[in-house]
């Protein structure tokens, strides 16, 4: 019995002795995108993330792909509640699948937001309700998949998107697209960002959007939409006249008459 009690006093001590290097060793693997990070959600949510992994294990792929192909069915119904039901599972098997995220986001903030704003069965008042809370859900969705994915670029411009072509929130446009420039988007989203920026009614935002683009300018990178939105940005900041680019303001032309037969 002595014997017992001094092999477990080992083993504790052992154990004790080695976490702090098994900590580390974990600490270095996620910096280095090796191992991910735990996801804090809410008791609820862990206890439903647990059912599903338990119930169909490895299955989870197959059943998910079914959903998906049952919420696009429901989508041809035009039927968004059961759409967002079925997106729900989906993103609940596969988190870590952008696409789905993507996907189910699109259909609320886009497909279901214009289904019901020019809904002829609903009430005006109703119809700019609905459609607000579609595209809200919009971006609950892409916000609740950046809470599994933080640094992907996609979601973080099809959430700006969503804020730059229906909400409006110019501000919140020019982060999420700067988030993506940051985390490895495409070069246009760093121009984008101050695009939104210079948009916004924000002067921290102006100030953010203007160090972008004189960048870029100085940089020999100007497009004609780089010096369109600099030039707002220097009226927004009253940068001094002998400090402001030289370059023409582009024209804005007229869409010409279209094609085709004339009355």
């Amino acid at each position: 019995m002595k014997r017992e009690l001094q092999a477990i006093a080992v083993l504790l001590v052992f154990g004790v002795a080695k976490l702090p290097l098994e900590q580390k060793i974990t600490a270095d693997l996620r910096q280095q995108k090796m191992l991910e990070e735990p996801i804090r959600l809410g008791v609820g949510e862990n206890l439903g993330q647990a059912g599903i992994a338990a119930s169909l294990g490895g299955l989870r792929g197959l059943a998910a792909c079914m959903f998906q192909l049952r919420a696009h069915l429901e989508f041809t119904h035009v039927n968004w509640a059961k759409v967002d039901s079925l997106y729900k599972l989906v993103t609940r098997l596969q988190p870590r699948n952008f696409r789905y995220w993507e996907e189910a986001s699109w259909h609320m903030a886009y497909n279901a937001a214009s289904y019901y704003l020019y809904s002829k069965d609903l009430k005006p008042a109703l119809r700019g309700q609905f459609y607000h809370d579609h595209v809200m859900r919009g971006v609950a969705i892409l916000e609740e998949g950046l809470r599994f994915l933080p640094d992907h670029p996609r979601l973080w411009e099809k959430l700006a998107e969503i804020h730059l072509r229906r909400t409006y929130d110019f501000k919140k446009a020019g982060d999420a697209y700067w988030n993506s420039f940051q985390h490895g988007g495409l070069n246009y989203t760093e121009r984008f960002a101050a695009y939104a920026y210079a948009q916004s009614n924000d002067p921290e935002s102006w100030k953010k959007g203007y160090a972008i683009l004189k960048r870029l300018h100085d940089a020999n990178k100007s497009t004609s939409g780089l010096i369109e939105h600099l030039k707002l940005l220097e009226q927004h900041l009253r940068i001094p006249a002998e400090q402001r680019i030289q370059d023409t303001a582009p024209v804005r032309r007229a869409p010409g008459p279209s094609a085709g037969p004339q009355r």
